[in-house]
């Protein structure tokens, strides 16, 4: 997936290698997709749904981003000039609050020669369905939507801009599209303060994290890409910043990935944690919190929205045509009618780390604790019985190991907290319930049959979920199970560096593409086993399948080593961290 990714924690957009914004959702990042061409040009013409710069006669183009920031450059070349894109959403402290507005500023600049340039700008509103109706003043022009108002204000000549003319870049242009509000300043000011601002903001946040000795380009990276994919206004965390991009070609896997899954957010917040950024947590625990008092320890759902909706009912769009044609493109996702067992485990995971970090000034004593333990209940209530499991299949129900797993982990996690808040007869209450938990697992997931570990309760199929054990503490590394069920996996399941999630088909037939993630699991469960140096092959190679800006989607081809699936993929980035934190040379053994 060659894009670029430019945000500001409120909203997100996908620049592709020619400078083209093909992707922006308003208001916020699971929101309207304005700018859709990623997807398609909807009920338009062809071109529609983007937000395109094109230099005339273009031979080449190439990217980079701001050292430690999320602010991009692209560079268009020709025989008769180049031209540079900067793109940024404005991020920065203003009066002593975020100032994160629902804004994206483009500034295009002359490098060489005498390029000529053409500017197409075209949203369309309601998923491609809408064209905007336009009014315009003397320095911007509106687009006008049955729901929102979009106000492009620039200091390029307007009528050009609109008859999508040809013309000389002879000046420094200014593009500010934003509310529909007037600017306090012409746009080249605006352009020149936000950006020095926004600069500064994400090289101080990129300045405090605890980078490991090795790979501190890939892990800067990919924590301000994790930081792109959080919600601030709420405290959730979408899973990826797109949907409907197949999993494989023409494979009709494709999902709204624009939502928040409690399992992904805790691999978030847990990988960003590590590197001592610790804020992202702190919002996502006030989310966690808030969906914890709404559930009123009945059910809670696998995922929901960012604003904690509860109803993301799934439908297909009529109008866009998909990625590279490759539809349907699918609004929300059915996945919240799921019962995942594994649920309550990863949200008292995600939750765990607030009661023992001091550095949080966070609110997470007794009451906070009482309120976790009805997720506990769900999760004792659970552990064995059938779900939908990690994977989300949608035909069938089994006791998956990994959900078993999870709700082991809420009960252990429960005890260590109760522990550290001195409430000993409940820490041996929740230990006990974990004991018995562990004791189901390891008699009922083991089979002889496949040395190793299996997907559910005494199946016989293998599942890459299952190397989880190893990152939640169930076992340590030198366990003879736990290292026969990652050689069993690593020899079935392992393509090269890379890894199918499972060997069974589901739904669709079997996997075609290795899912990043888990491959990212193999890398922790060697390591983990001792086997250091083969997880830093893989880990190089993994590396490698990145596209050019340090970025992943959710699955990478065996073959072409092509990106696919829904991008940027928050588990992918948190894989990279993961890797590079548990197998990096030491700060203390290189100086």
């Amino acid at each position: 997936m060659d894009f670029g990714v430019i945000g500001n924690c409120a909203v997100a957009a996908l620049v592709d290698t020619n400078g083209t914004i093909s992707w922006y959702c308003l208001p916020r990042l699971d929101g309207d997709p304005v700018f859709h061409s990623l997807l398609g040009h909807g009920a338009g013409e062809k071109g529609d749904g983007g937000f395109a710069i094109e230099l005339d006669g273009q031979t080449a183009a190439e990217q980079s981003y701001e050292p430690n920031t999320a602010i991009l450059k692209t560079v268009l070349r020709s025989a008769s000039g180049v031209v540079e894109i900067t793109d940024f959403c404005p991020r920065f402290a203003d009066k002593g609050r975020s100032f994160r507005p629902q804004t994206l500023i483009r500034q295009v600049r002359r490098m060489e020669g005498s390029p000529r340039v053409r500017f197409r700008i075209k949203p369309r509103f309601q998923w491609g369905e809408l064209e905007p109706v336009l009014t315009r003043g003397s320095n911007h022009v509106r687009f006008v939507g049955p729901a929102q108002v979009m106000r492009l204000t620039t200091d390029a000549p307007l009528d050009h801009v609109l008859d999508e003319r040809l013309i000389n870049l002879e000046n420094h242009l200014t593009f500010v599209l934003g509310p529909d509000e007037t600017l306090s300043a012409s746009p080249d000011e605006i352009g020149t303060t936000f950006y020095n601002n926004t600069r500064r903001y994400w090289q101080r946040w990129a300045q405090r994290l605890a980078v490991p000795f090795e790979w501190q380009d890939a892990v800067i990276r990919a924590a301000i890409t994790l930081k792109l994919c959080s919600y601030e206004p709420t405290g959730g965390i979408i899973a990826a910043m797109t949907t409907s991009l197949p999993e494989a070609p023409d494979s009709g896997r494709n999902w709204d990935y624009r939502y928040c899954w409690v399992r992904d957010a805790f691999f978030t917040v847990r990988a960003l944690n590590s590197l001592a950024a610790t804020r992202t947590l702190e919002h996502y625990f006030q989310w966690l919190m808030n969906a914890v008092a709404d559930a009123d320890g009945g059910h809670i759902q696998p995922v929901l929205g960012l604003g904690l909706e509860t109803a993301l009912t799934e439908r297909v769009s009529q109008s866009l045509q998909g990625y590279k044609g490759m539809g349907p493109v699918r609004i929300g996702n059915q996945a919240h009618e799921h019962f995942q067992h594994d649920t309550y485990g990863n949200i008292i995971l995600g939750a765990a780390p607030a009661f023992f970090d001091q550095r949080l000034p966070m609110h997470t004593g007794i009451t906070a604790f009482e309120n976790l333990e009805p997720l506990g209940e769900q999760a004792w209530l659970l552990h064995d019985q059938p779900d939908a499991g990690i994977w989300e299949l949608r035909t069938r129900s089994r006791i998956h190991t990994s959900s078993s797993l999870m709700c082991w982990a809420a009960c252990d996690r429960l005890a260590k907290i109760a522990r550290h808040l001195k409430q000993d007869e409940k820490a041996d209450h929740w230990a006990d319930r974990a004991t018995i938990i562990r004791h189901k697992i390891l008699q009922n997931a083991w089979s002889e049959e496949r040395q190793a570990f299996v997907e559910s309760f005494g199946g016989k199929t293998l599942d890459a979920s299952v190397l989880l054990m190893g990152e939640v503490g169930f076992l340590p590394g030198d366990d003879p199970r736990f290292v026969a069920t990652v050689e069993t996996l690593s020899r079935v399941l392992g393509r090269g560096p890379f890894m199918l999630r499972y060997e069974e088909a589901d739904d669709f037939g079997v996997p075609e593409v290795g899912f990043n993630v888990c491959a990212f699991w193999r890398i922790d469960a060697l390591a983990r086993i001792g086997r250091l140096d083969e997880a830093r092959g893989f880990f190089e190679q993994m590396l490698e399948a990145r596209n050019a800006l340090g970025l992943m989607s959710e699955d990478t081809s065996f073959a072409s080593r092509e990106g696919w699936g829904n991008f940027p993929q928050t588990y992918s980035m948190v894989g990279i961290i993961n890797g590079a934190m548990r197998l990096s040379r030491s700060w203390e053994a290189e100086l």
